[in-house]
């Protein structure tokens, strides 16, 4: 079992649960969040030094972090690793094969401790969240572009000029870009953009040539831009 197949039914344990699910946010593998509750899920297919680093790491977010493991079946050791795991306050899940599919256990929850958090780095993971307008990626996934909210509105703002032609931040802004426009166009981390005038930017042939690799978000962002276009002109 790879890391990413352990996403999808950690994922839909959650939903049931009633949690909001979001996948690779600031470096964690799962963030579920439900009312002010956030909780951090980091996967593994194993229980290994790796996976308590990373574990630990993200209890400087939130003290609710669980690590996903699979089951590990008659392992004589894993007595001693569920009490490792209680000691440093993480909580466990194991997903299961079954008969009817895939199962997820809760062995333990993280117990409660007052931990300094950095309350920064919370603050960035909520807002990542919040600027995301979907999850595009899997939990677990390594190698792979990410799909974060800078990337999705870079992509917005790379599909206006795609349809419209040049424009300025701030005709990009009254089109439903981010209020971050500016600082994208000029920073031009992809270089998909070029400023031709003034307060005015183009698309670039290399962000023609890139967007086409966002087919789901490219066709999300003409539908909006659509929609934005119509109110604007009512």
């Amino acid at each position: 079992m790879r890391e990413t197949d352990l996403f999808k039914p950690i994922s839909d344990y959650l939903k049931h649960h009633g949690f909001k699910v979001n996948a690779e946010v600031k470096d964690c593998d799962i963030v579920a969040s439900r009312d002010n509750n956030v909780i951090i899920i980091e996967l593994k297919t194993s229980a290994n030094m790796q996976l308590l680093i990373q574990a630990t790491r993200r209890q400087q977010i939130t003290d609710s972090v669980y690590v996903a493991i699979p089951d590990p079946g008659n392992n004589r050791r894993f007595k001693g690793v569920q009490q490792v795991l209680k000691q440093l306050e993480l909580g466990l899940l194991i997903v299961t094969e079954t008969a009817i599919g895939q199962n997820v256990i809760k062995l333990f929850d993280p117990i409660p401790h007052q931990r300094r958090k950095q309350h920064k780095r919370r603050l960035a993971l909520i807002e990542e969240i919040a600027d995301r307008s979907a999850n595009y990626n899997v939990g677990g996934s390594t190698r792979t572009k990410l799909m974060t909210a800078y990337r999705e509105q870079a992509i917005y703002i790379a599909t206006c000029l795609h349809q419209l032609g040049p424009s300025s931040p701030k005709s990009l802004i009254a089109l439903g870009s981010s209020l971050k426009t500016q600082n994208i166009l000029s920073k031009n981390h992809y270089s998909w953009f070029q400023r031709i005038d003034r307060g005015v930017y183009e698309l670039t042939q290399q962000g023609s040539t890139d967007l086409k690799g966002y087919p789901e978000l490219w066709k999300r962002s003409k539908e909006v831009l659509g929609k934005n276009l119509v109110h604007s002109q009512e």
